[in-house]
């Protein structure tokens, strides 16, 4: 499961990274534009890479109702999420909305628990817990004065009369939609990761794009638009990938608290390019994503549980769950370190090793 985890952090690191890098890029290009250009260069990008890679057209893996999962992450996360949070960002403030954009990893967390039933023990809760909140002590403004703009007047008619009530209500909703995103897809992770990655972000970029274009944003410099796309190829297109990487062995909650790192990342990288001085509230924050990230390094569940016959397509290693055999025709012409890729059964198998809630372990407890 370690390289799991480094999947997870990886694609923390790329998308935190991203970040100040896109905000330079704000100088030339209006936001709406620089998102439908972002995932653009994601969705082209890894698609590019696909064909490139499979010699031509191969199927993802996608079969049946897998289609309508990943219909629905596209369309609830890359794009009502995108489009909801532009909208949010006109009526609340920067400072604010980095603080409710925290909210993502806990609704994603509690949707995973909840409705999903996907398994958490009291220490995978206290470092889940203990990540978003050095999320929310990272984007606490430093200043009093800073907080008390950030979180807006007290006054009921100063509230109503600059609607401060519609942009936290939709950066929530956004934050709502990309938890959902997350953990549908979450169900066709065992499907192509480059492929998932390279749809959403050519449907979301396009949606965005069109939008911002529609609404008035000029067409953009050359160099301004390839930089974005570039930045969007490795922030949200190869951060996706190794996303649904981590879905696919750590499930959902696990893997989006590892990814949940990317703020204090991202101020770490600015804090590298821009030269500024740290402050407590960087030392804290990394302090107590530090202590949530070592609880779930050391979590440890094991227990006797039973697999049911299954069949279905993914990359996989032979080891304890693929214990099966094939011919070379049958395999992926390009294992790589995802190993190879093709439909295979599961027979009936019981046994007892530690294990997270990924592909193969989706039981009740």
């Amino acid at each position: 499961m370690n390289r799991a985890i480094a999947y997870a952090l990886g694609s923390a690191l790329l998308f935190g990274a991203s970040t100040p890098l896109a905000k330079q890029l704000l100088d030339t290009l209006p936001p709406l534009l620089l998102g439908g250009l972002l995932y653009l260069g994601a969705g082209l990008g890894l698609l590019l890479y696909r064909l490139l890679r499979d010699r031509g057209w191969r199927h993802p893996g996608l079969h049946g109702r897998d289609w309508g999962w990943l219909g629905g992450a596209i369309a609830i996360g890359g794009v009502i999420g995108t489009a909801t949070l532009m909208f949010g960002l006109q009526h609340t403030s920067a400072a604010s909305a980095s603080l409710l954009l925290n909210l993502e990893a806990v609704y994603t967390a509690l949707l995973a628990w909840l409705v999903f039933r996907e398994h958490a023990s009291a220490r995978v809760v206290t470092g889940m817990l203990a990540i978003v909140a050095g999320g929310l002590l990272l984007a606490w403004p430093a200043e009093p004065s800073a907080a008390a703009a950030a979180l807006g007047s007290s006054s009921p008619s100063a509230w109503a009369a600059a609607g401060a009530w519609l942009g936290p209500l939709l950066v929530s909703v956004a934050c709502l939609c990309w938890a959902i995103d997350n953990n549908l897809t979450r169900k066709v992770a065992a499907a192509d990761a480059v492929f998932i990655a390279g749809s959403r972000g050519l449907v979301a970029g396009l949606v965005s794009t069109a939008g911002a274009l529609a609404l008035g944003a000029p067409w953009p410099p050359v160099g301004a638009a390839l930089a974005a796309m570039l930045v969007g190829l490795l922030g949200y297109g190869v951060s996706l990938v190794l996303f649904v990487l981590a879905l696919r062995d750590l499930g959902t909650a696990r893997a989006s608290a590892y990814f949940a790192t990317a703020p204090f990342i991202g101020v770490a990288v600015a804090l590298l390019l821009l030269g500024e001085a740290t402050t407590w509230l960087f030392w804290g924050a990394g302090l107590l994503m530090a202590v949530g990230v070592w609880l779930h390094l050391g979590e440890r569940h094991a227990h006797r549980h039973q697999h049911e016959a299954q069949e279905h397509e993914h990359w996989h290693l032979h080891d304890a769950h693929h214990d099966h055999t094939h011919d070379s025709a049958s395999t992926s012409a390009n294992p790589g370190l995802l190993g190879h890729r093709h439909w295979h059964r599961h027979e009936p198998l019981t046994h007892r090793h530690p294990h997270y809630p990924d592909t193969h372990h989706q039981h009740r407890h």
